[in-house]
């Protein structure tokens, strides 16, 4: 069998990185707004404009993708103390439903935290699914009483009447 890796997402993984997205998508949000094909093309351009400020991580076994996870990287305000800082937030984490169970979330975990490391990021934060919750806790991640979210933007992404 072919060894399973785990590197930073190439040119040449994006199309499929954007099909993860879709996949991941039609498992739990259902219909899609736009064609598969548009969101492909918006995905890649999308993850080519911001690769300087979101990294992207692979599973490969040989050149297949059967996972991802993005790190966001933030970048903060300077103090006296330090005056580069930034912090990170997991996005999109996603592996194919015949390779769950496996181990493979959670390498992504430990993958996405060494790349925090290396980047000298202070924090790196998650907005976890129930399901998920423990993985992050058995690689360092915790509630936080002084990490507070307000919701700004509607969540149910249709359309807004205007007028």
């Amino acid at each position: 069998m072919t060894p399973i890796g785990i590197r930073l997402a190439e040119e040449s993984h994006l199309a499929a990185v954007a099909e993860l997205r879709w996949r991941w998508e039609l498992e739990y949000g259902g219909p899609q707004a736009v064609p598969r094909d548009d969101f492909v093309r918006h995905f890649v351009a999308w993850a080519r404009e911001n690769a300087s400020s979101h990294r992207c991580l692979v599973v490969v076994r040989g050149e297949v993708v059967l996972g991802m996870a993005w790190l966001a990287i933030i970048r903060r305000v300077p103090t006296p103390r330090a005056l580069e800082r930034a912090s990170g937030d997991v996005q999109s984490v996603y592996v194919v439903p015949e390779e769950r169970d496996s181990g493979l979330g959670g390498r992504l975990i430990k993958a996405i935290l060494e790349l925090g490391r290396q980047l000298g990021l202070e924090r790196v934060t998650v907005h976890s699914s129930d399901r998920a919750i423990p993985a992050y806790a058995r690689h360092g991640f915790a509630h936080s009483p002084r990490l507070l979210q307000a919701k700004v933007v509607q969540t149910d992404r249709r359309p807004r009447a205007t007028g």
